[in-house]
């Protein structure tokens, strides 16, 4: 017999109507041959009334008396979804994270699933129940009531599809599906059939709100198919499978991230071990760090940019207080008024020229870019938050993401050509008793050799990276990495690009020449450089990764020259003399961290 797991949104479990037309759905799918087990939020709005509570009875309330609090607005709705099944003639029993069985561990308001007990709810599916599992909680090993922290209720539903191996996991929230960019922002946003795991986190992690990262990972770790649709309409909604909706074009998305906060930390010694002492402070408060910029040093010091949700900004500042202070730094500098707007696809990978389509776009709408970051699948840029709306639809309308791109597969067409894929069971039997929120590596690599490019000295005005990226395309150079960061001087900023090694010399007079065109302060480049990339599933929640990065590299006594990172991968450029001993070394850590089960 099939399984289906439905998880049920706040909004769509918001009043007792709703809560019948929730229990209608499964109660359907129950008739039609499912076991069914559905994951509920709580009520519209009660966390955050909840949450009010807390802080009107105590500034700033233990963290473990929180989730104590905060876990009851999911016991609720439980209870009422399960009475309107009742009361429609099925049968159906609540139950609350602890009593499903769920094990996390013991960071309270952010905790990780450890391991899922599933024998009580394969029971009961057994014996005919909707099983009516309570979201966003679990237990510690000291049966402490443990929250997950935002997304919670996703994350939940989709462990327990992982872990039960269900063949569907299906998300009912208040939109229809997954968009090119939030319908709410841009009307022309288009709803897609399809979107891959890789996309999908690199867009949740920006900022879409359909889905939260943690829910993708554990998606992609075990392979289950999400099916995101209404709670109020039978619209097909959007497959998140492994595939993409269309390789042909280079972007299938757009993100905005409103709040936003950029720290800089200026003038540190541009020697080994100085991004450790920097990231290793912020890792230790479990905070996730996002674009993080480390441009070529200059006079034996460099600055180091990086960005964190606003309401982290008082925790980041105090956190790198004392490394700035024991690094000598010239500074610290931060902004707390800046958003990022990011392009996401998997095109993007083996087309040219889609950074520069992005920069072209965001001149033409009067965008000053402050930051870039790019990887394999994703460019953002930092810009200001009162330019945020303004970028944003400047580069929906430039990649046409409210056209349907050619060549377009449907869930069906994916489907059929996945039936001879590998048997998801196996897969989940392996991994049952693993850490299940445990950091999944997909790959320690190194790329060269190559060359850098940089220039000092860049206007810090709209157009600029547009007007300097045209030229490096026109000149036909292949572009990797591409940072742009803090310059030491006011009014300007730094641009830097990795490339092949073969084409440093062209990269150079290309450079030169953008240097005399807009009258920037240097253009310098070099050779014998690769670039060093640690891929996995969960990078960005698991704040350790840096850190580990970073301190392997400084135990070896390894300079790191530019960082650049995305949701999917951390990447440092090194010297290309030291690229194995570099490598042999950050395998060994990783593996030592993951049997530590770090």
């Amino acid at each position: 017999m099939s399984l289906i797991v439905q998880k049920f949104g706040g909004t769509s479990v918001a009043d007792p109507e709703k809560i019948r037309a929730a229990a209608r759905k499964a109660i359907r799918a129950q008739r039609e041959g499912n076991q069914v087990l559905m994951v509920v939020s709580a009520m519209g709005h009660h966390t955050d009334r909840l949450v009010e509570l807390a802080e009107q009875v105590s500034p700033r309330p233990p963290a473990r008396e929180l989730d104590m609090l905060l876990s009851t607005g999911e016991q609720v709705s439980v209870a009422l979804v399960a009475m309107a099944i009742d009361a429609l003639g099925s049968k159906a029993v609540s139950l609350t994270g602890g009593q499903l069985g769920i094990l996390t561990d013991n960071t309270f308001t952010k905790a990780r699933i450890r391991s899922i007990d599933t024998a009580r709810i394969q029971g009961l599916l057994d014996c005919g129940f909707i099983v009516i599992a309570a979201g966003f909680q679990g237990i510690d090993d000291d049966l402490n009531i443990t929250t997950l922290g935002r997304g919670g209720s996703d994350t939940t539903a989709v462990a327990l599809a992982a872990v039960l191996g269900a063949d569907a996991c299906e998300i009912y929230t208040d939109v229809d599906g997954v968009y090119t960019t939030d319908p709410r922002l841009l009307p022309e946003a288009r709803r897609v059939g399809v979107i891959s795991y890789d996309e999908m986190l690199e867009l949740a992690s920006l900022g879409a709100g359909v889905m939260h990262s943690r829910s993708i990972e554990f998606a992609k770790k075990f392979g289950v198919p999400i099916h995101v649709r209404s709670s109020f309409s039978d619209i097909e909604g959007t497959m998140i499978v492994a595939e993409p909706e269309s390789r042909s074009v280079p972007v299938s998305g757009a993100a905005l991230t409103r709040a936003e906060a950029r720290v800089t930390i200026l003038g540190v010694p541009d020697v080994p071990g100085t991004s450790l002492q920097i990231f290793s402070a912020i890792s230790d408060r479990k905070i996730a760090v996002d674009m993080v910029v480390q441009n070529v040093g200059q006079q034996g010091l460099a600055d180091v940019s990086f960005t964190v949700p606003g309401e982290e900004l008082e925790a980041v500042l105090d956190a790198v207080r004392d490394p700035a202070e024991r690094l000598g730094a010239a500074g610290v500098l931060h902004d707390d008024r800046v958003a990022k707007v990011s392009v996401v696809g998997l095109g993007m990978a083996t087309q040219t020229n889609v950074a520069w389509r992005m920069f072209r776009a965001l001149a033409d709408a009067g965008v000053n870019i402050q930051m870039i970051t790019t990887g394999e699948i994703k460019i953002s840029a930092l810009v200001s938050r009162d330019q945020a709306d303004a970028a944003l639809r400047a580069v929906h309308q430039a990649f046409g993401l409210d056209q349907t791109p050619p060549e377009a597969k449907t869930w069906v067409q994916i489907r059929a050509e996945r039936a001879a894929a590998a048997d998801l069971q196996t897969l989940v039997s392996r991994l049952r008793d693993d850490a299940l929120e445990g950091l999944t590596l997909t790959g320690i690599s190194v790329s060269g050799p190559q060359a850098r490019v940089t220039l000092h000295g860049v206007p810090d005005h709209p157009g600029i990276a547009a007007d300097v990226f045209e030229e490096i395309g026109r000149a036909g150079i292949f572009v990797d990495m591409i940072v742009q960061g803090y310059d030491g001087a006011e009014g300007s900023t730094s641009i830097s690009f990795t490339t092949e090694e073969s084409g440093l010399a062209d990269g150079l007079a290309v450079a030169e020449s953008i240097r005399d065109r807009f009258k920037m302060r240097s253009a310098n480049a070099a050779g014998g450089i690769v670039k060093v990339t640690v891929s996995g599933i969960g990078l960005r929640s698991h704040t350790q990764v840096a850190e580990i990065l970073f301190k392997t590299l400084a135990d070896a006594e390894i300079n790191i020259q530019m960082i650049n990172t995305s949701e999917l991968q951390v990447n440092t450029v090194i010297s290309a003399d030291r690229a194995e001993a570099a490598h042999q070394q950050i395998v060994k850590a990783f593996h030592r961290s993951l049997d530590r089960g770090d």
